[in-house]
């Protein structure tokens, strides 16, 4: 048997999880790159100079900033931000963002990565633990489908077999919420009574 990529072992842990497993991947990459950041690039010249000219992190990924112990890297890094744009606003200007967030950069690089392998792997054990979990939620899907010159039959069969019987399910929901209604809803199975949840999950492209 052909020896497994490193991503494969990464995707069958992910589909073990609720949720798009891309998804799964990359928040736990993001955070990974974030807390190796802090322990290892922070004197990186290189990595200060695109932190600056992308002025910090994005609002989301400096938001994780406060989760590190690494409080004396935060505070480095913040004090060279700080002292970048305060001359500016002292001017009653605002300094220009040059350089992409880090690690949204880090996080599109993964993407990119995990959706171009699934879409060229034709291995059965991959096809089955995939297909067992959520899948994609729709923002991967519509990456997969816009990035790749053919999605697989067997990924985009299985997709939009989820996206219908999902579309199927939160038009019950509405429909068996209406007053008089009251017995057919109760009839829902439990997943179907939180339906909204799922769908809510499956567009928002959740990485929280």
């Amino acid at each position: 048997m052909a020896e497994k990529h490193i991503n494969w072992f990464a995707l069958e842990k992910a589909c073990a999880k609720p949720g798009c497993p891309v998804c799964t991947i990359v928040r736990d990459r993001s955070a990974r790159y974030i807390d190796n950041m802090l322990f290892e690039h922070v004197s990186d010249r290189g990595f200060r100079e695109r932190y600056r000219n992308a002025l910090g992190f994005c609002p989301d990924h400096a938001r994780s900033l406060e989760s590190y112990r690494d409080g004396l890297a935060v505070a480095i890094l913040g004090e060279d931000i700080l002292a970048h744009v305060l001359p500016d606003l002292k001017r009653g200007k605002a300094t220009k963002v040059r350089d992409e967030c880090p690690a949204c950069a880090e996080t599109a690089r993964v993407e990119r990565e995990f959706l171009g392998f699934l879409a060229e792997s034709e291995d059965q054990a991959l096809k089955d633990f995939f297909t067992a979990s959520e899948g994609l939620c729709v923002p991967h899907y519509r990456a997969l489908v816009t990035s790749v010159k053919k999605v697989p039959l067997w990924l985009r069969d299985f997709h939009e077999r989820r996206f219908e019987e999902l579309l199927r399910r939160t038009r019950n929901f509405i429909e068996f919420s209406a007053w008089g209604r009251q017995d057919d809803f109760a009839a829902l199975s439990p997943e179907d009574k939180v339906v909204w949840k799922e769908i809510a999950r499956s567009l928002r492209g959740a990485a929280d």
